[in-house]
C-alpha cells in the first residue's frame, strides 16, 4: 500500500510553519510551537490518532497566541488533506468509543469530570459545529498566569484551532461538550475525541478497496 504521507511549509508575516506527516504511523510526534500546552495537545493527538507528526511553528507571540495556533490548524488540516489524497478507501466517518451509531462517527472520550464528543466527515465539505462550548472563557490553567500573556492558550483559540482545520482539510467537524467544568480537561478531551475520530476516519476498509466512498463519484 503506498505510504500516506506528506510535508509542507506554511510561511507568512505572522507564522513560519513546517509539517511532517505521516497517516498511518504509530503515534511517534516532535512539536514545538512556543505554547507548552498547545504543544502537548498536538502530542496527544498524533498518539491517539495513530500518526507520526513532526510539527514547528515559529509566530508572533509578543503580539499573541492567536496567530500560531490558528495557522496550525490550517497547517495540519492541509497536511491531512494531502496525505489522504483522493480518498479511494477510506472509512471517511471517524467513530472512537462506544459509539452509538458506527455510520455516524461518533468519537465519546471522558476526561475525569468532563465528557466531550466528536464527529468527523471527510466529505470535501468544510463546517465546523461547536456547541456546549462557548462560556468557557478562562485561561486554561492557573499555572500559566507566570508566563507572558502572549504565550498563554486561552480557552477560545481552540476554537481557531479546530476551524482552521475543518476549511483546510474540507471535513464536517463537529465538537461537543456534554458536561464539564475544568477548561483543562475540557480541551484536552476536545483533542482526544477528535484524535481518535479522525483515527477512524482516515483508515482503509478492506470491503471498499479503491473505490470512493461517496455516490457522488467525487470528494
Amino acid at each position: 500500500m503506498k505510504a500516506r504521507t506528506s510535508k509542507l511549509k506554511r510561511h507568512t508575516f505572522e507564522t513560519r510553519i513546517s509539517i511532517r506527516l505521516n497517516l498511518d504511523g504509530k503515534g511517534k510526534s516532535k512539536i514545538q510551537t512556543g505554547l507548552p500546552f498547545f504543544d502537548h495537545m498536538l502530542t496527544l493527538f498524533a498518539k491517539h490518532a495513530t500518526v507520526d507528526l513532526d510539527l514547528r511553528c515559529d509566530g508572533d507571540l509578543e503580539v499573541d497566541a492567536h496567530h500560531t495556533v490558528e495557522d496550525c490548524g490550517i497547517a495540519l488540516g492541509q497536511a491531512i488533506a494531502a496525505a489522504l489524497g483522493d480518498k479511494r478507501g477510506i472509512r471517511r466517518y471517524g467513530h472512537g468509543f462506544h459509539p452509538q451509531n458506527p455510520f455516524t462517527g461518533e468519537a465519546y472520550v471522558p476526561m475525569d469530570e468532563c465528557l466531550a464528543r466528536c464527529v468527523v466527515d471527510f466529505s470535501g465539505r468544510p463546517f465546523l459545529v461547536w456547541r456546549g462550548l462557548d462560556k468557557f472563557s478562562q485561561k486554561i490553567s492557573d499555572a500559566e498566569k507566570n508566563q507572558d500573556a502572549s504565550s498563554r492558550f486561552r480557552f477560545g483559540l481552540a476554537r481557531e484551532f479546530f476551524q482552521g482545520f475543518a476549511n483546510e482539510a474540507r471535513c464536517n467537524l463537529h465538537l461537543e461538550l456534554l458536561y464539564g467544568d475544568e477548561p483543562h480537561h475540557i480541551v484536552e478531551a476536545l483533542f482526544k475525541a477528535f484524535a481518535r475520530a479522525v483515527d477512524a476516519a482516515r483508515r482503509h476498509d478492506p470491503r471498499i478497496a479503491g473505490q470512493l466512498p461517496s455516490t457522488k463519484g467525487k470528494l
